[in-house]
């Protein structure tokens, strides 16, 4: 389990092709890997990872078939910036909101406008989802755990507000329109959704 309190962008150094359709993914973040052992996990762009070899400051990963297609780590490729998060502890305050590392799906940046004190990134997202993704709810975007500002009322997009801090030490910074970002809605919506769904055909 992760918050979606970014702990710092670090960089794909390299991409392996393996059979099936998967990847092997090699990772530079001198602070996530402090402490990690082989087999912890490591949420990537939101993407929980599981560590198969570590190096100095480095870590790697295997992405399956299934990862791959639903989230944007399909393109990942030598230089890209990641966000990126240890599993949280037992001991570890919860400063985001509870966030698994299981993408739900992929959504594009549409628009962004900019302040003094805080950018507004405007997001497509499936028609899927559109039904998790409320006013003042908790999203993760990439891994960052965010509020949502605006929704659109047919469900085709809906707003965050980034702060300075955000904007600075995670990669969303620097996302342009037209760029892929994964997306995890509420855990909570889904579990809720599924009792009553559950419970209305019993």
């Amino acid at each position: 389990m992760f918050t979606g309190i970014v702990e710092e962008a670090g960089e794909i150094t390299e991409v392996v092709r393996l059979p099936d359709d998967a990847l092997r993914l090699v990772v530079r973040g001198p602070v996530v890997t402090q402490g990690t052992r082989h087999g912890d996990s490591i949420a990537v762009n939101g993407v929980c990872l599981t560590v198969t070899d570590i190096g100095d400051d480095t870590f790697a990963a295997d992405v399956m078939r299934e990862t791959l297609v639903r989230s944007s780590l399909r393109d990942a490729g030598e230089g890209m910036r990641v966000n990126l998060e240890r599993a949280v502890l037992p001991t570890s305050r919860l400063g985001g909101h509870i966030v698994q590392g299981h993408v739900d799906g992929t959504g594009t940046l549409v628009s962004r406008s900019s302040s003094e004190h805080w950018d507004v990134l405007r997001f497509a997202n499936p028609a899927s989802l559109a039904r998790y993704i409320v006013d003042k709810g908790s999203i993760a975007i990439d891994g960052v755990s965010l509020t949502v500002s605006a929704v659109d009322p047919a469900g085709d997009w809906f707003e965050v507000s980034l702060i300075p801090t955000t904007l600075a030490l995670t990669t969303l910074g620097a996302r342009q329109v037209g760029d892929v970002v994964n997306l995890e809605v509420d855990v909570i919506a889904k579990y809720v959704e599924g009792l009553l769904a559950r419970r209305d055909h019993s």
